[in-house]
């Protein structure tokens, strides 16, 4: 028999249900308002994030979305799903195959983009690249690596793009970083790393950019349920710090929010900014706590030789 308690929970969760669905509908009509016209540049853009940041980009109506990526097949697999979408002929969809943390490449890839375009009004810097394991059990040609795609890749992409954004007195440039920019995870040193170079390299240009029209964000998320923990250093046991993994979907709404907000940092979930206070305010209270747990998950996980391609 169904209680009055319970009809009011169901009320209330069915209440909650369509005031989300209606605020995100807003949320998103707001967006492609925002968006219609806008030239959008996204790398690491062949898989996970990158690869649904785009399509959400294209959906917004925005006026050209460039993919970069490493894997060709994959480029053109999403420019064809693209294509074949609704408003298709509003959203014209080019593919670069082009290596973030080849410098040269990066330059060259930017020089083509501006001969073709004529300038960028969005840069999602999105492609990284992790390997798990201890710093003993590591080669320092594999911290390297992750350091030249992750950190040294949104550097090279941020100076190839940002003087044609300084001369309109226009674009937004957005930083994925992760919420290990702000822990320091265990058995991911060389990928907390590049992630804290991030935010602080964000917040320094984000100091310098005041008052020229060029605004920068970073995106935080958690594990991400992605191609990212495929990586044989992972092994069978992905480390799962948060208890669950959120969809890419998730942080490319994130994403494109960050490409119209004036905030230097957007955490997803948000309510993870508590810990990251909590850690900042309470340090000596938290970090035991969190060592722990990062020393539990790295047990569970089993060795193996790194393997980047």
């Amino acid at each position: 028999m169904l209680s009055l308690t319970n009809l009011q929970l169901d009320m209330d969760e069915w209440l909650n249900f369509v005031l989300t669905t209606l605020s995100y509908e807003a949320e998103m009509k707001i967006n492609q308002n925002k968006f219609k016209g806008k030239i959008v540049l996204i790398t690491g853009a062949s898989n996970g994030i990158g690869k649904q940041t785009a399509l959400d980009f294209a959906a917004a109506e925005a006026m050209a979305v460039i993919l970069v990526a490493r894997t060709e097949p994959k480029l053109a697999e999403l420019e064809s799903i693209i294509r074949g979408g609704k408003r298709v002929d509003q959203v014209n969809v080019v593919s670069y195959c082009y290596d973030v943390s080849n410098k040269k490449g990066v330059f060259e890839l930017a020089q083509k983009v501006i001969d073709r375009f004529g300038y960028i009004d969005i840069l999602i810097n999105n492609a990284g690249i992790g390997i798990y394991g201890k710093v003993e059990d590591q080669t320092v040609e594999d911290l390297e690596s992750v350091m030249r795609t992750n950190y040294l890749g949104t550097v090279y992409c941020t100076k190839a793009f940002l003087g044609p954004m300084l001369r309109r007195r226009s674009g937004h440039i957005v930083n994925v970083a992760s919420v290990a920019a702000s822990f320091g995870v265990a058995g991911m040193a060389g990928y907390s790393a590049s992630k804290y170079a991030i935010l602080g390299f964000s917040e320094s240009l984000r100091h310098e950019l005041h008052g020229t029209g060029v605004e920068i964000t970073v995106v935080s998320p958690i594990g991400v349920k992605t191609n990212f923990f495929n990586h044989q250093s992972f092994g069978p046991k992905k480390p799962n710090y948060a208890g669950f993994f959120l969809k890419p979907q998730t942080v490319s709404k994130a994403i494109l929010k960050a490409s119209c907000s004036s905030r230097l940092e957007i955490i997803v979930p948000f309510y993870v900014r508590a810990g990251v206070w909590l850690k900042q305010t309470f340090p000596y209270v938290l970090n035991p706590l969190v060592g722990w747990l990062f020393r539990q998950q790295l047990k569970k996980s089993r060795r193996a030789p790194s393997d980047i391609h």
